[in-house]
């Protein structure tokens, strides 16, 4: 994939992002409770990545890959359900646009410290001032919400 469909994608899945909190806060509407409302997410998400699973053929790994696994790399899924639920609880509370520009807000200054110290395999990317400014100024964007 070259480097401009690649930003495409992420700036694409990005913007879906305010369009699933919608969706599931109203299904939060329609259960009455924040947790049973994730779980459609969930299913629905499983179920699509099954079904791409045996229309690709892909072989899934063996059990002695699975054990090799650091158990650190299982707890991914713990991440996304907290995103979702917690989405449910503030989506209403505070909105799209703050919610999302907090999130965004705590997704890159995680990035930052992520980068700089090359954690979890990501490549080691120094926090320079450029790249400390630009999580600034969003930061800053997110702080201007707020006082909206």
């Amino acid at each position: 994939m070259n480097n401009a469909l690649s930003l495409l994608l992420a700036i694409t899945v990005g913007a879906l992002l305010p369009l699933q909190v919608a969706m599931n806060m109203q299904l939060r509407a329609w259960f009455r409770d924040p947790v049973i409302a994730a779980l459609p997410n969930f299913v629905v998400g499983t179920v699509l990545l099954v079904a791409y699973l045996l229309l690709a053929r892909s072989r899934l790994p063996s059990a002695a890959s699975l054990a090799d696994v650091p158990i650190w790399a299982w707890l991914g899924g713990i991440i996304g359900a907290s995103y979702v639920i917690a989405s449910l609880y503030l989506g209403p509370k505070i909105g799209a646009t703050l919610l999302l520009a907090l999130i965004l807000a705590g997704q890159m200054a995680m990035s930052l410290a992520v980068d700089h110290f090359g954690l979890l395999g990501f490549p080691q990317h120094p926090i320079n001032l450029p790249r400390l400014a630009g999580v600034v100024m969003l930061v800053a964007g997110a702080v201007l919400i707020v006082k909206n």
